[in-house]
């Protein structure tokens, strides 16, 4: 098992994710995210050692800029991009300075406010980081996969879906099956961009974007910040947050490997072998022997940038054997009364993808499945077993150029039926209701100590 000490997420906060109509800037975004996550954990910003910000469309030091909001309490503020699993990525870092010591509370916050349309670079006098990844792509279709178009970024997915039909079989149907699971399951989600709940049928009669994708297949751009709080065991004894905790068991971060680019495969471009390496070391770190423990997995929130990901990931994970992918959709095994529930908050497709909050915005939702409290987006069953500690949530979060982050989460065997909470605190109950905050809200949670009453007067929500 992977060293270092017993690490919880004791708070959460996610703002709505809208269309990126430049209505929000990251400071009150952040402000938000950040001020729920606090009132979730019962502390203020004094409390908070160090914290990670993650975001990929902004100025250096914005994240100092958005958290200076809460206080000027000097502690450590690291910025960190790492394209689609920024917020992910800063997530993993502010949990391992509580694993190994280095605090005994931090905080992660992640936001973006996008632009409508695809993704373009900021950096239009530079080579991408990403131009050996497209090369790479152009060339395993030229050289027998077909020729594809469209933006990007889904004509790569799109691409390992199709490289995932000629050697298993399933179509484009099974996609749109994909789409429209995560379309209906957003109609229970208050915080999703969109609420249309498609059909099969309008999924596969939308736009074409690629030959394989429709535009109901593929996430949009998307404006919007999430924050979580990550403690020792100490701190949750200490401040009576056992009621709440979340144990984060194990969480990996893996960056590409050779196959990338060396294995002639869409399905390596995409981040297949990266995604699996990283999940087998999360089962591996969390004290499974090889290819186990998926059976003790019961809800999972999935990177589907685009439902092709959605499919091809499932076996990258372990949830099914490598052809059995798309007969794990025809089964109903990624939905409600199936094996997994998988992207029970809408998955990106549906609720977004503002890119730094993308990856903490899936730990938010798991959190609130294994402490239920997700209302209406309650995967069933997942405390139905002996062991207290009920079953496990499971995150990956995905980025080209590239980067992956593996999450296993679970409730810790200290929980006590029946026992006090956060909510009350919060007011209500945040896991499935969207509010905004106050000017109330932040007096409770900001630095009672050291604020600067120049950047507050600033400050907007």
């Amino acid at each position: 098992m992977a060293k270092g000490r017993r690490t919880f997420l004791i708070g959460g906060g996610c703002t709505a994710f809208i269309k990126p109509r430049a209505t929000r800037t990251t400071e009150d975004m952040g402000l938000e995210a950040a001020t729920k996550a606090l009132l979730d954990a019962g502390i203020t910003y004094d409390t908070i050692e160090m914290a990670v910000v993650g975001y990929c469309y902004g100025d250096s030091t914005s994240g100092q800029r958005a958290l200076y909001n809460l206080g000027l309490t000097g502690i450590p503020i690291t910025n960190v991009n790492n394209n689609c699993s920024t917020g992910s990525t800063a997530l993993y870092t502010a949990n391992n300075m509580v694993k190994f010591g280095q605090a005994e509370v931090t905080l992660a916050l992640g936001f973006e406010r996008m632009k409508p349309g695809s993704l373009g670079t900021n950096w239009p006098d530079r080579p991408s980081p990403t131009l050996l990844l497209n090369q790479k792509m152009e060339e395993v279709e030229i050289a027998g996969l077909g020729l594809n178009h469209g933006p990007g970024a889904p004509r790569m997915f799109a691409d390992g879906a199709q490289e995932y039909f000629q050697k298993y079989g399933g179509n484009i149907e099974h996609l749109a099956k994909i789409a429209s699971k995560n379309h209906k399951h957003s109609l229970n989600n208050p915080y999703s961009q969109f609420r249309d709940g498609w059909s099969v049928e309008q999924v596969l009669a939308a736009p074409k974007i690629t030959n394989e994708l429709t535009k109901f297949m593929c996430s949009p751009t998307s404006d919007g910040a999430a924050c979580c709080i990550v403690a020792s065991e100490d701190f949750v004894h200490k401040h009576g947050l056992e009621n709440q905790a979340i144990e984060m068991v194990a969480s990996s971060l893996k960056t590409d490997n050779p196959l990338a680019f060396e294995a002639n495969s869409a399905m390596e471009v995409v981040g297949y072998t990266m995604s699996k390496n990283c999940a087998n070391e999360v089962f591996k770190n969390a004290g499974f022997k090889e290819g186990e423990g998926r059976d003790q997995v019961g809800v999972i929130e999935l990177h589907d940038c685009f439902a092709a990901n959605e499919l091809i990931m499932y076996p990258a994970l372990g949830l099914c054997a490598a052809d059995e992918a798309h007969k794990l959709v025809e089964r109903g095994d990624n939905t409600y009364g199936g094996k997994y529930v998988i992207n029970p908050s809408g998955g990106l497709e549906a609720k977004g993808h503002p890119l730094g909050a993308t990856g903490l915005g899936m730990h938010f939702y798991i959190m609130m499945q294994l402490r239920n409290w997700a209302g209406p987006m309650q995967a069933p069953g997942l405390f139905d077993i002996p062991d207290k500690r009920g079953k496990y949530g499971l995150v990956h979060n995905v980025g080209l150029g590239g980067a992956v982050v593996v999450s296993l989460l679970r409730r810790p065997e200290f929980w006590k039926a029946g026992g006090k909470d956060g909510r009350d605190r919060v007011g209500y109950n945040h896991a499935h209701e969207c509010r905004p905050i106050t000017f109330a809200d932040v007096d409770k949670v900001k630095s009672q100590k050291e604020i600067s009453p120049y950047v507050m007067q600033h400050a907007k929500l």
